[in-house]
Formats: C-alpha cells, sequence, structure tokens
C-alpha cells in the first residue's frame, strides 16, 4: 500500500494515507521506511500519516524530521505538526531549524508560531 505514495493520482495518496492512518497495529517500521525515503514528497505523505496515527512517539519522529531532513517542505510539514503535537521537548530543534533556514521566511514564521502555542504565548 505505501508504494501507492508515489502514484501521480492525489485521490490515491490521500485514500492511502488515511488507510494506513486507521489501520491496526504497528506501522512504525513501514512509518520508519517512509520518512528515510529519498523521495520528499514520500516523507511529506509520511508525516501526514503521523497525524492521522497520532503514534505515542509522534513529538520524537517530527524532532528527528526536523533536525535531520534536508528538504524544506518536509520540515515544514513536520513543524506544522509540532504546533499541535509538539511539548517543551521541541523547542531546542525548533530554534535550530530556524537557525539552519534562517532565510526562509516561511520556516521563521511557522516555527515561531509553533514555539509560541508550546510557550502558552
Amino acid at each position: 500500500m505505501a508504494e501507492c505514495l508515489r502514484s501521480e493520482d492525489a485521490a490515491l495518496r490521500n485514500e492511502v494515507i488515511e488507510s494506513i492512518g486507521l489501520l491496526p497495529g504497528d506501522v512504525s517500521a513501514t512509518l520508519r521506511a517512509l520518512l528515510a525515503d529519498p523521495n520528499p514528497d514520500v516523507r511529506i505523505f509520511a508525516v501526514n500519516i503521523l497525524d492521522s496515527r497520532r503514534q505515542p512517539d509522534v513529538e520524537s519522529w517530527l524532532i528527528e524530521v526536523i533536525e535531520k531532513d534536508a528538504y524544506l517542505n518536509v520540515c515544514a510539514t513536520a513543524v506544522d505538526l509540532l504546533c499541535e503535537a509538539g511539548t517543551e521537548v521541541a523547542l531546542d530543534p525548533l530554534l535550530r531549524l530556524k537557525a539552519r533556514f534562517a532565510a526562509d521566511a516561511f520556516i521563521q514564521f511557522a516555527a515561531n508560531r509553533a514555539i509560541k502555542r508550546i510557550r502558552g504565548v
């Protein structure tokens, strides 16, 4: 099913994201593989799956994404979810992300928004 995330058919990809999100049992190995996929679009879809599954360790996975992924859009997708699922543990990684993408206005905005939400400001 995960291979369908490479499809050009957006409706199919969305159904796969939703379906994987609803699968019973542990799909962490599949999610780990998708988060490490060479295709940044597949990694973005993997973050979207994390959003729908809300795994217990979702925050640590998202932190790993923003600390290691080289692609801005993958990081931005992870920051968007950290805005909802992040705790104080994510603050330093978000600050490091801001420094890494200092020239990108959107990352600055998104990270600031997540930081403010986490701090309760």
